[in-house]
């Protein structure tokens, strides 16, 4: 069983990271995630597919979402329990009003590391404030630099707001600032070597990331997933990296730097080199469930235990019992792998 102040699953795995979804929404329709579009399923048609599924979204009321207090609570019983990094993702975090005030109240907690997730484009507005409320570190996500691309991978035309709040978030001192791009088989894998050259001019850490199966039209198919071995084969034919040692087991990137800067890129490998044997992450959703893995297919409802008058005791234990029921890995790519009924959008990344 979990020991007091330490979350430990039945695996042997200590639990550190604690990832908070602070919205299910998102003003981008990302073809890996939320495929809306008409660009969208034109690829899909291209590749002999049918059309995603039509997005399904059930509009809840703010009361159906966790509050910036209930979320405080919970990662301060959390921070109790041993968990030192937290990352709020959405949907896009940033489309949920007063970011700032809950990064201060996280800044304020004992943890290691306080991270955001977003897609760039309503980070002028608050990029400022959430720096001086504590943030230090921010990841874009970027799955390409051509604009038509652009269009059709997120079915927006914002693609020069993205790339300048990336430069605005440099300039602020976040550091590091680090990019994800989901590398998808005949949409953005011609980019793999010019998104490594842009990283390395702007002096940015930048992942690549394998195309998993998370997107909510339910199109994913294994042929369009670059592997992590391929790009890096490419990536050294161009540039001259230097490997990188893992900072903690549980990193989920393997990373390399450029021989000339301070720029590095990495490798994120879910489908073809899965990281499970050291994962450390727990998700909370906005709105309240605890998942134990990405691909979790049940989910644990923490929201009746934080309004029907649990003590922060009640809480930890209820945790330590959760973590218990982490599985011990995902199943992309066998035949019994089932794909949980939730996007990433709505899980959090």
């Amino acid at each position: 069983m979990s020991l007091p102040g330490r979350l430990i699953d039945s695996f042997g795995r200590t639990i550190r990271d604690l990832r908070i979804s602070v919205t299910d929404r998102c003003n981008f329709r990302c073809l890996y995630c939320l495929p809306g579009s008409e660009e969208a399923a034109d690829f899909y048609r291209t590749q002999g597919q049918v059309d995603p599924k039509p997005i399904k979204r059930d509009w809840k009321p703010r009361t159906h979402f966790l509050s910036y207090e209930e979320i405080e609570r919970v990662v301060r019983v959390a921070v109790g329990q041993g968990i030192t990094k937290i990352r709020l993702t959405g949907g896009e975090p940033l489309l949920r009003r007063n970011v700032p005030e809950l990064v201060a109240k996280l800044a304020a907690l004992p943890i290691e590391d306080l991270a955001l997730t977003t897609n760039g484009f309503h980070f002028a507005e608050s990029a400022e404030e959430l720096h001086a409320a504590g943030l230090r570190r921010v990841t874009f996500s970027l799955d390409t630099l051509e604009r038509e691309n652009f269009n059709k991978f997120t079915g927006r035309d914002r693609l020069e707001e993205v790339l300048a709040a990336i430069r605005q978030a440099r300039d602020l001192g976040f550091d590091p600032v680090k990019v994800n791009a989901v590398v998808i088989r005949h949409l953005n894998d011609h980019e793999i070597e010019g998104l490594a050259e842009f990283a390395h001019a702007e002096g940015l850490s930048f992942r690549f990331i394998e195309f998993m199966p998370l997107d909510s039209g339910r199109a994913w198919q294994k042929e369009h997933v670059v592997s992590g071995a391929e790009i890096l084969e490419r990536l050294n034919v161009r540039f001259n990296l230097q490997p990188k040692g893992r900072k903690h087991p549980s990193t989920t990137s393997k990373c390399w730097r450029f021989d000339d800067g301070p720029a590095e890129v990495g490798l994120i490998t879910p489908v073809t080199e899965p990281f499970c044997d050291n994962c450390n992450r727990l998700r909370l959703t906005a709105d309240g469930k605890i998942r134990t893995c990405l691909f979790s297919l049940h989910e644990h409802d923490l929201k009746p235990l934080l309004r029907d008058g649990a003590s922060d005791a009640d809480l930890a234990k209820w945790l330590g019992e959760v973590v218990l029921k982490k599985e011990e890995r995902h199943n992309i790519g066998e035949t019994d792998f089932e794909q949980p009924d939730r996007s990433m959008s709505s899980i959090g990344g």
